[in-house]
């Protein structure tokens, strides 16, 4: 398989979905009709990314067997090829954000998108504009934030009139999960991370914020973190 375009993170063990989650991977849960993690899918088709990877711990044969390696979808004159990195399987656990991300870097480009797949974000473009442009410019990661959702009002970042990311701000937005990253960024973790090191995504992001690595947007279409039962419910009866 050719390098991939794209990663979604689809390995968490979904704590506060449960019991929904306690036999169904949180990826696989259905929102508005379909499998959440299939609207990335679909975005990316429609953008013309056909090459993806996902990761997976808990319950990640579910995963596979819902998607295969080889997916028809809408925008695509060839099914989406996927590939996944078990680390479930081969760690026993998650490695978290960025130690899942190092663990897949042999299966990606050298620009490649990620996206949570407990995030919904309908009418979000995975555009190939973005990428070009991205790939073009001189920073390593490029974030989407989103405005505040109630259940985490602090926000994370800030972002400056010339497009820099912040890590310190008097007015910060969330990271909606999506962003696009250069495989350098990852470079203080292991190519492949043959050790299974667990490595959070926030400290690397704030490190090279401050180095001026980091670039941003706000997003401020539709946006859902679903993190828990209530959510996914209110989701599904509008």
């Amino acid at each position: 398989m050719a390098p991939a375009q794209a990663m979604l993170l689809a390995a968490g063990r979904g704590e506060r979905m449960r019991p929904l989650t306690d036999t169904c991977p949180k990826p696989l849960l259905g929102v508005r009709g379909k499998p959440l993690l299939r609207h990335h899918l679909e975005a990316l088709a429609r953008g013309g990314f056909d090459r993806v990877v996902i990761n997976t711990a808990w319950l990640g044969d579910q995963i596979e067997q819902a998607f295969g390696h080889a997916l028809p979808l809408a925008g695509l004159e060839e099914p989406m090829r996927l590939a996944y990195s078990h680390e479930g399987r081969d760690f026993g656990a998650a490695l978290e954000t960025a130690g899942g991300i190092a663990r897949a870097l042999p299966l990606l480009d050298e620009v490649f998108w990620i996206a949570a797949g407990d995030v919904y974000m309908p009418g979000f473009e995975f555009s190939r504009h973005a990428y070009a442009r991205f790939a073009s410019g001189p920073t390593d990661a490029h974030l989407w934030l989103v405005p505040n959702p109630p259940h985490h009002p602090g926000g994370d970042f800030g972002l400056a009139a010339d497009g820099r990311a912040l890590n310190d701000a008097p007015v910060r937005h969330t990271y909606s999960t999506v962003g696009l990253y250069r495989r350098r960024f990852f470079d203080p973790l292991p190519m492949g991370n043959p050790e299974g090191i667990r490595a959070a995504l926030g400290p690397m992001l704030r490190r090279a914020m401050d180095n001026g690595q980091v670039s941003a947007e706000l997003w401020t279409g539709p946006w859902t973190d679903v993190g828990t039962p209530q959510r996914l419910a209110e989701l599904n009866a509008t």
